[in-house]
């Protein structure tokens, strides 16, 4: 099932515009190649009253599944993002929290400071990640599909089922290309880029077999069932990032049933030359086949 979300910004410099925002923008990049949808995001200072508000808002108004906030989770007497939380939660969510810094202290031992919180209102998950983009992304990577998963749970009537994260999902909507073009040239370092390329695969009526080793004897495709490995897919990410003059890559994969000329997979890079854009989109996709997914030919 594909979900909407809200992210929101903790941060009194980033609501006076004296700083760019960019780990709200890097937790909706997240979300989206998770299949989510992002439909709210806001920027709001270090205030209680105020996060609390517009956290009230994402759950009781607009009926957010997931509400992200970055920011405030710190030491500092302005950081009150954890204490606006728990004021308008219903039930704690302990196990996320302690799971982001568990792997926050594998990198770091200042990880066990962070004092980000989650619970539960109504049918709506609030999580709290730390303001720096990288360990906002860090945080999110290491709960993000178990968070997926709390979400079907919360979705359901009864009870969800716990024993099989392989269950069928619903194949999720495409996401705008022209939406992401957009986005791609705000982002820090856009300035370099002079080549975006998009990748779109699409389940294809041919079978592999017949295309690749020229099987004469293969039954027409009729469909594929599609799944993914949401943390390799941003490890492959990151590592096309790393590469030579590439800026910007995101990814889009889809999931479920999916039937002849369903798209597969969006994926967006963009640099400074050709060379260097086509180089980062080939291993970018090369590596998501090779490692990220699993697909089954349905004849």
């Amino acid at each position: 099932m594909s979900y909407q979300a809200a992210v929101i910004t903790v941060s009194d410099k980033g609501a006076r515009g004296e700083r760019v925002d960019t780990s709200g923008p890097a937790i909706c990049r997240m979300l989206e190649a998770q299949g989510l949808t992002v439909v709210y995001t806001s920027i709001i200072p270090d205030e209680k009253t105020v996060i609390e508000a517009e956290l009230l808002k994402c759950a009781d108004e607009l009926k957010v599944p997931l509400v992200l906030t970055t920011g405030g989770t710190g030491f500092s007497p302005r950081d009150v993002t954890p204490e606006a939380t728990l004021s308008v939660i219903e039930r704690e969510t302990r196990g996320i929290p302690e799971a982001m810094r568990a792997e926050s202290l594998k990198i770091t031992p200042r990880g066990c400071l962070s004092r980000s919180a989650a619970g539960i209102r109504g049918r709506t998950l609030i999580v709290n990640l730390p303001g720096s983009e990288k360990a906002a992304k860090e945080n999110l990577n290491a709960v993000l599909s178990a968070v997926v998963h709390g979400l079907d749970m919360l979705a359901s009537s009864g009870s969800a089922d716990c024993a099989d994260p392989g269950a069928a999902v619903l194949k999720k909507p495409v996401p705008s290309l022209d939406a992401w073009l957009k986005e791609a040239k705000k982002e820090n370092g856009a300035g370099g880029c002079g080549m975006y390329l998009f990748h779109n695969g699409v389940v294809r009526e041919t079978a592999k077999a017949a295309v690749r080793e020229g099987a004469a004897d293969t039954k027409p495709v009729k469909g594929m069932q599609f799944s993914y490995d949401a943390d390799k897919v941003e490890k492959a990410r990151q590592a096309a990032l790393s590469m030579p003059g590439i800026h910007y890559a995101h990814v889009w994969l889809n999931s479920g049933k999916l039937k002849v000329g369903d798209d597969i997979m969006l994926v967006l890079v963009g640099g400074d030359i050709r060379p260097h854009v086509i180089d980062a989109l080939q291993a970018l996709v090369g590596e998501i086949k090779r490692e990220c997914v699993e697909e089954t030919e349905i004849t």
